[in-house]
């Protein structure tokens, strides 16, 4: 394990994406419980990429334009829908502190389809990984295992610390219903933005 690895996965992890959207609305809207469960469901929306990787379905993608769009547009999609979905919910960042805490299912699943229809996330295993790896190393696959499990790990702990950090300003934010309005346009508006960069750059 190099430290140029985890110094580039830190910094891939730790810089704002739509996981971390994800995990600062939970933290804001439900506290820290939910703000862990939804770093949890963005970490495990990671293993199908490392899955793709490793078995080179990533080198389909990267070499078909076809399928690469089509994957890309599906994570539009939802981006656009999550932002249709905050601003309709209005429990999206709840100003009630005794609200009914969301399924921790529903959140998880939510977590996992922001990173599994995020194609860059694919394509970015393709290019990082094999980096780390040597071309003749005889225990590449258990290698590069190794090495996802390492920065799912920190996408775990980065997303949870953005997540319980949002919780602990929770009741200085809800107990303000502006506030609570603007920061529901304001995530809204990321998801939107980041789809937009999403199908730009795809």
């Amino acid at each position: 394990m190099s430290i140029a690895f985890l110094l580039t996965t830190l910094v891939v992890v730790a810089t704002p994406g739509t996981g971390v959207v994800y995990t600062l609305a939970a933290g804001l809207s439900r506290g820290r419980r939910a703000s862990v469960v939804a770093a949890a469901g963005c970490t495990l929306g990671i293993v199908p990429h490392v899955l793709a990787t490793v078995t080179g379905v990533a080198a389909l993608l990267h070499t078909s334009a076809t399928a690469f769009r089509v994957l890309t547009y599906a994570g539009v999609a939802y981006l656009l829908y999550m932002a249709w979905a905050t601003l309709r919910d209005r429990e999206a960042i709840a100003v009630d502190q005794d609200a009914a805490p969301r399924s921790a299912g529903r959140v998880i699943v939510r977590g996992i389809l922001i990173n599994l229809l995020n194609p860059k996330l694919t394509i970015f295993f393709f290019a990082f990984l094999p980096q780390f790896v040597g071309p003749d190393e005889p225990h590449s696959v258990p290698r590069m295992l190794a090495l996802s499990g390492v920065f799912m790990a920190v996408t775990f702990l980065v997303f949870a610390a953005y997540g319980v950090l949002a919780a602990s300003v929770r009741r200085h934010v809800t107990s303000r219903p502006r506030v609570v309005t603007w920061l529901r346009r304001v995530f809204a508006g990321s998801f939107v933005a980041l789809g937009a960069r999403l199908a730009y750059e795809g």
